[in-house]
Order: structure tokens, then C-alpha cells, then sequence
């Protein structure tokens, strides 16, 4: 009995020592995916006391040190991580490169504090690589084009396509009218920018560094006006893309329709180094519903800065472009830079009044990834001082139907005086009022803005002192704006004084909302200083902290700008200005003020929902009443009680990052106030 025990001991001894000796395995499926976005499987097994700190980390090109990371996920995203095994399946975006996966055991008495990514939270360490997967490729498709976007060109029957491929040799774009014969042909030459044409780190480095392959344009020319074109790219030798279509431009068009926001970015179906925006997705999906249901009608889309946020991680371009193709590919993409595009410590531009303005937002691009990836209308350029490319798509201008669109650059030199300040001058003199009664005004930093966002005093105050003039005396009809990641509608206005029509006192929008959510605290009204509210000025006519884009709806009578929030694909709120100057002010259920739920207090709330102003204290306004008679309503949080929420929402953010809690798309309205230098 003694020695049946004694053997069944040491059986059981041998068998719980073979298993918790085994080495964690790691493998993938597919190992061959066909194009951008689709999903790989990552499963792994016998990981000895799992930990919520294990982590996947993922590698392209597979050589990558182990702290070079494209991303990461916590193996607790998995329901099955606490018994050593699990899987988690990632869409992946093609970079031209193979993949690779590794698992790393990450410990508590590790946690490098200096070691952080851009929201100051600790980057997991790779001392212990428990298990690696072999290589996962995209094959032959590595050569086809991806990423395709349009722009408009300077002729109105033309059509600029842009796309990326893995390697230098000509690509053409056919064409026609039929979707079975695309009888039209322009060949497509690639380019491309190299690590040392970046002008700083992370862009320069190895860690934000990757191969951006070849970047192809062309332009298909003699289109007919207003009508559905069919194409595709690729050569006999590497093959052909689907099948995509536009409507072509129709300078003569009846209505104008355009897609608005600024400061969308991407999402990414994992961590990185810098801070991502999952409500880019809803931006993106609303905004494709809007194009399918306009049909055969002509829209385009206008980006008005902070692109990407790629910061320098140059990967991080690959999945923008991947995220937009789906709109990108169907209507023109037009841009604006921004400070995230382009700006650098030794920019050629960087006046003494605004020294501590122009950073390095830009991660060490210095522009160059925009001037490359982009081709607007017309041929502005300036100067790196470095010996980067210079940079392009500064400042330009194009007609659609009734509306005249002028895109300039907040990041370059706009004083009286220098080039982009003729540039604006010479064009709004020489608009045809008769032919495009409607004058839009497009720029990333904002002349007016009541958040309370410091650093950009100056050159607001630079902004009126030397742009404004131009704008009142040429009658602009509209200026928008990104950067302050919200939505607001100011009275006609100059000088900061409102007016009753828009002839002398443009609108002004602030519409950077499509995806970023850092941002700083509203300014309140002068006259309450000490009050625990933040009701909004005069002059600030509806604002939200709802996630969403703008509807720019023209024709020769009246231009209608809608705000789409993201929450449920509604308009809240809607201005109309007329070619008689004058500016009709309304909101969806006849009024609404969302300011109660802008503020951004650390709690779930929903900015600027029907359901949220109809419960607050809203005085309603007709639909049909003027400027003059805004709806609004005081705010409802607390300064104090906010203060100590947020030091409780950075503490449990805290503890939900140990635990591999990730911040997903149901927390679209918890608003992080941040330095003001973070925008």
C-alpha cells in the first residue's frame, strides 16, 4: 500500500512538474493575409501564473528589439488569460513589412516611471519574453495600392488619386465611365521620404521609424461634369485594385455639399505610445452613411488640421489612411495643416511673440509626411530649415457651386506683409460674389474660441489684428476652425462684438471634434467670476462637448451648416446664412444649449444629446429666430466638486491601466482636462 502510494506520488509529482516547467507556446492564423484590415488570431498557452501585467507585444518588421512595439494588448483582454491561455484576433493594417507577436511577463517592482507613453502612463517592460509566433505576411499584396484618397486639382475636370504601395515601380490608374470598360490610362510615379529627412525624435528614431513605402500620384483628366467615374489601380505586373468610383466636380452645380471637422485622427485595435482616438470610428461611419445617401450627388471632405497624430510614429499614418480609405476613395479629402503636422523647435517661422507656442507638436516630422501623403489645389510652399522637403498644402483655394473655399496655415508666417498674407489678400479680392456669393474661411487654430486655452492668446489676438480686417472687408461669410476639441457657434461677428448680419461680421465655427478628446476647461462669462458655472458669453452661440462633424449644405440663395453629433447621427445644431447677409440661428427640437453638458467633468455624460437639454434649464428659441435671441442656459458642474473628480478618475485610470482595463468607445464623453500645450 506503502508503495503503490509511493509510486502514484511520484507520478502525480512528475506530471505537475513536467507542466509547470512547460514553456508558453504562441502561434497565429493566418500566417498570409490578403489585404489591409484583415484579422489575424493570436492564441497562446501554458503562461505559468498569469498576471494582469503579461502582455502581447506586436512587431513589425519582425527584427523590431523588443522595445521597438508597434502596440499592446494585456493577454487579460482574453476571458481565459487567468487559466494560462488565450487568444485575442487584431485586424492588421499592411506596413509593408511582415509581423510578428511576442509575450512578456511584466511585474509590478519593474514599472518604470520614466519609461512613459504620451498620456504619462508606464510602458510595459520587456525584461521577460516568455514565447514568440512565427512570422505573419501579406504576400503578394504587400505590392498593391492601398490607402487611396482623391483631392480636387487646380481644373475643374480633373481628379488628383493618391495611394501607397511596397514598392517604386509605375502603377497606372483606368478609368471611364462604365464600370466594365475603363478605357482612360495615367500612369502613377511613386516617391518617398527617409528617416534622415525627419527632424526629430520620435520621427527620427528608431523607435518612431518605419518604412513608409512609396507614395503614388496621378491625376485623370477631361472628366465630364457631376458625373459617376469608375477606376482602379495596379499594373498587369502587380496586380489590380477593386473597383472604386467619385462624382466628378461641377464647378456649375445647383447645391455644395461638403463634410467638415478637424482633429479626427485614428483608432488602433491596440495600445501605443501616444494616445489614439477610438471615436474617430463613429466620425468616419457617419460621415460614409451621409456619402452613400447622397448618391449620384457630389460631396468632398474637409480635414482642417491634426491629421493623424502621429506624432512621429510613422505607422500610426498607415492605419489613418486605412481607416479613411472608405470615404477617401469615394470623395475628394482635402487637409489643412495643423500643429501636429508640422511644427519643430528649429522651424524657420517661430516669431518671439510666440515662442513658447510652436513646440514640437509634430514629433520631429517637420512636415513631411503631410507635403507627401497629400496634394491639394495650387503650389504653396515653405522652407523646413531643415534638410527636409519643403513643406506643401499651406495654404489654397477652389470653388464648388456657390461657395468659395480658402484653406490657409495657422502653423506659417500669416502677418501683413509675407507671402501667405498676399496670398489671402490677392484671393479674396478676386472673388466672383456673382458666381460664388458664399466665401469660406478654413484654418486649424482658431481666431475665436471661448475655451479657456491659454497658449494660443497671442497669435489669436496676431489673428485679429491682421486677418480679420481682411476677412470683414471682403465680406467672408465663414471662418472654421479646429484645435479646441469641441464644437462652437459664434454670433456674426468682428472685433469681438456681435453683429446682426454676416456682410462684416463672419460666422465663426469651431469644429474640432471628430475624434481627439484632450482639452482644456471653457472660459466663462467676465461678469461671474466667482460663480461655480460656466455658462457661455454672449458671443458663443451653442456649444457641446459631443463628438461629431459639420454639413456644409450651399446653394446661390443660403449656405446651411449642421452639426452631426456622434452619439446618435443627429443634427443639434444648425445655422443658416443667407446671400442677403442675413443669419438665421437654430438647433434641433427648435432649441438647444448643450453647454450644461460641456464641461468636462470627469463623469459619463452626453454632451449636446436631445435627452440632456431637454431635462436642463433651456429657454427655448424658435427655429426661425435670429442671432440675437439665443437659447441658453446655465451650467450645472461644480469647480470644487470637478477638482476632486478628476484626481479620482486620474486615480482609478491609474488602477485600470495595472489591471488592463482599456479605454473603449462607451467612454466617448469623459473629458480629460489637460495643459494646454497638449492640443
Amino acid at each position: 500500500m506503502i508503495l503503490n502510494f509511493s509510486i502514484f506520488f511520484t507520478l502525480f509529482l512528475s506530471i505537475f512538474t513536467s507542466s509547470a516547467n512547460a514553456e508558453a507556446t504562441l502561434s497565429v492564423s493566418p500566417t498570409t493575409l490578403k489585404r489591409s484590415g484583415d484579422n489575424v488570431t493570436i492564441q497562446w498557452s501554458d503562461v505559468d501564473s498569469p498576471s494582469d501585467l503579461d502582455w502581447l507585444g506586436i512587431y513589425s518588421p519582425p527584427d523590431s528589439p523588443h522595445d521597438h512595439f508597434i502596440g499592446y494588448k494585456f493577454l487579460n483582454a482574453s476571458s481565459t488569460s487567468k487559466s494560462g491561455y488565450g487568444s485575442i484576433t487584431l485586424p492588421l493594417t499592411n506596413l509593408r513589412s511582415d509581423y510578428t507577436f511576442r509575450i512578456f511577463r511584466w511585474t509590478q517592482s519593474e514599472i518604470d516611471t520614466k519609461h512613459l507613453d504620451h498620456d504619462q502612463n508606464p510602458l510595459p517592460g520587456t525584461k521577460h519574453l516568455l514565447a514568440e509566433s512565427e512570422k505573419v505576411t501579406f504576400g503578394s499584396a504587400v505590392d498593391k495600392a492601398e490607402q487611396i484618397h482623391l483631392a480636387y486639382e487646380n481644373k475643374p475636370n480633373r481628379m488628383q488619386v493618391t495611394f501607397v504601395a511596397g514598392d517604386g515601380d509605375e502603377r497606372f490608374v483606368r478609368y471611364g465611365e462604365t464600370k466594365d470598360l475603363l478605357g482612360n490610362s495615367a500612369a502613377a510615379r511613386g516617391i518617398r521620404y527617409d528617416r534622415e529627412q525627419m527632424c526629430n525624435a520620435p520621427a527620427n528614431s528608431s523607435i518612431g521609424w518605419r518604412d513608409p513605402g512609396w507614395i503614388f500620384h496621378t491625376v485623370l483628366k477631361n472628366l465630364n461634369p457631376a458625373v459617376r467615374n469608375y477606376y482602379q489601380i495596379g499594373s498587369e505586373a502587380k496586380g489590380w485594385s477593386d473597383i472604386y468610383s467619385f462624382i466628378s466636380r461641377d464647378m456649375y452645380a445647383q447645391e455644395t455639399r461638403a463634410f467638415i471637422f478637424g482633429d479626427m485622427g485614428c483608432a488602433t485595435p491596440y495600445k501605443t505610445f501616444i494616445r489614439t482616438q477610438q471615436e474617430s470610428k463613429s466620425t468616419v461611419k457617419w460621415i460614409l452613411r451621409d456619402i452613400e445617401a447622397l448618391g449620384d450627388k457630389p460631396s468632398f471632405i474637409s480635414h482642417i488640421g491634426d491629421i493623424s497624430y502621429a506624432r512621429g510614429y510613422s505607422w500610426v499614418w498607415d492605419e489613418f489612411f486605412a481607416q479613411i480609405e472608405p470615404i477617401a476613395s469615394k470623395v475628394p479629402y482635402h487637409v489643412c495643416i495643423g500643429n501636429h503636422e508640422y511644427d519643430f523647435p528649429a522651424q524657420p517661422w517661430k516669431p518671439d511673440w510666440a515662442a513658447s507656442t510652436y513646440g514640437n507638436d509634430g514629433g520631429g516630422e517637420c512636415g513631411v509626411p503631410y507635403s507627401l501623403k497629400f496634394n491639394m489645389p495650387g503650389n504653396s510652399t515653405e522652407l523646413t530649415g531643415t534638410n527636409a522637403p519643403v513643406t506643401r498644402n499651406l495654404y489654397y483655394s477652389y470653388d464648388a457651386g456657390s461657395v468659395h473655399f480658402l484653406s490657409i496655415s495657422t502653423e506659417t508666417n500669416f502677418l501683413e506683409g509675407g507671402t501667405q498674407y498676399e496670398y489671402i489678400k490677392r484671393d479674396l479680392e478676386s472673388v466672383d460674389r456673382n458666381k460664388t456669393p458664399f466665401v469660406v474661411v478654413q484654418g486649424h487654430r482658431p481666431m475665436y474660441t471661448t475655451s479657456n486655452e491659454v497658449r494660443d492668446t497671442t497669435i489669436r489676438q496676431k489673428m485679429l489684428e491682421h486677418l480679420e480686417p481682411l476677412f470683414v472687408k471682403n465680406e467672408v461669410t465663414l471662418a472654421i476652425w479646429g484645435h479646441v476639441h469641441r464644437y462652437e457657434r459664434f454670433c456674426p461677428i468682428s472685433n469681438n462684438t456681435c453683429g446682426k448680419l454676416w456682410k462684416g461680421s463672419p460666422v465663426h465655427l469651431v469644429v474640432g471634434m471628430g475624434g481627439q478628446d484632450w482639452q482644456s476647461v471653457w472660459a466663462g462669462r467676465p461678469n461671474h467670476p466667482d460663480l461655480p458655472i460656466i455658462p457661455p458669453p454672449e458671443e458663443s452661440m451653442y456649444r457641446t462637448g459631443e463628438f461629431g462633424y459639420t454639413r456644409l449644405v450651399a446653394n446661390k440663395d443660403k449656405l446651411t451648416v449642421s452639426f452631426v453629433g456622434n452619439h446618435d447621427g443627429e443634427v443639434h445644431d444648425t445655422v443658416e446664412m443667407l446671400a442677403t447677409g442675413e443669419v438665421i440661428s437654430g438647433s434641433k427640437d427648435d432649441a438647444q444649449s448643450s453647454d450644461t453638458a460641456a464641461a468636462p467633468a470627469p463623469v459619463e455624460v452626453t454632451s449636446g444629446s436631445k435627452d440632456d437639454t431637454e431635462s436642463s434649464n433651456v429657454q427655448n428659441v424658435p427655429t426661425s429666430a435670429t442671432l440675437v435671441g439665443k437659447s441658453e442656459s446655465d451650467g450645472s458642474w461644480f469647480v470644487k466638486a470637478a477638482g476632486l473628480m478628476v484626481m479620482g478618475m486620474v486615480l482609478g485610470f491609474v488602477a485600470g491601466y495595472f489591471t488592463g482595463v482599456k479605454k473603449g468607445s462607451s467612454a466617448r464623453n469623459r473629458w480629460i482636462p489637460v495643459k494646454s500645450e497638449e492640443i
